[in-house]
């Protein structure tokens, strides 16, 4: 798990870099890069019929379900890591310079609130990379808690989930019931 981190950590620095440099990387953010999608293309073997969604009738998690998740976390994690460095960018590039105290107060909490968005994105990257994981040590669409399949309409809808609904239902009840005692 600290190595997946590791990257995470390897990748923002590798992102901050970029933007330093008006968006060109740096040997160690080229490399590193490198190794990145070294990494993502050994998770992809063969191919999806277009327009191919998993259904129940198939066995479940099957190499075609496992190749369709495959592909989906990899376009959300790009989309994250890419939203990323245009924020980056975006906020190097931005020398704007506020006369009026309200101006600057607006603009630095703007700037506060997309930060504090791209830090969450960056901690779904690592669950996105958790479950890129699982799907390769086959553990990927069963329930971390029971074992049974989570359900391929919840994994459509949330990819990184490692709980089925009734445990997820479950565990939210538990946190509830926690919250409360906590207050009285």
């Amino acid at each position: 798990m600290a190595r997946r981190t590791d990257r995470n950590d390897q990748d923002t620095a590798a992102v901050a870099a970029a933007a330093k440099n008006g968006g060109t990387k740096t040997p160690a953010a080229a490399k590193h890069a490198g190794e990145a999608k070294e990494r993502r293309t050994k998770l992809i073997d063969g191919e999806l019929p277009p327009g191919y969604r998993p259904s129940e009738s198939e066995p479940f998690m099957g190499a075609s379900q496992k190749l369709y998740f495959q592909l989906k976390l990899l376009a959300w994690r790009d989309q994250i890591l890419r939203e990323g460095r245009e924020t980056l960018q975006a906020l190097h590039d931005d020398t704007t310079q506020h006369a009026d105290v309200t101006d600057r107060a607006t603009s630095e909490t703007d700037k506060s609130i997309e930060l504090r968005a791209r830090d969450r994105q960056r901690k779904l990257v690592a669950k996105i990379d958790a479950a890129l994981m699982r799907i390769e040590d086959g553990s990927y669409g069963y329930c971390e808690e029971t074992g049974e399949p989570i359900g391929l309409k919840r994994l459509d809808a949330r990819p990184v989930a490692t709980l089925s609904l009734e445990a997820q239902e479950g565990h939210e009840q538990r946190e509830r019931v926690y919250r409360d005692d906590r207050v009285e």
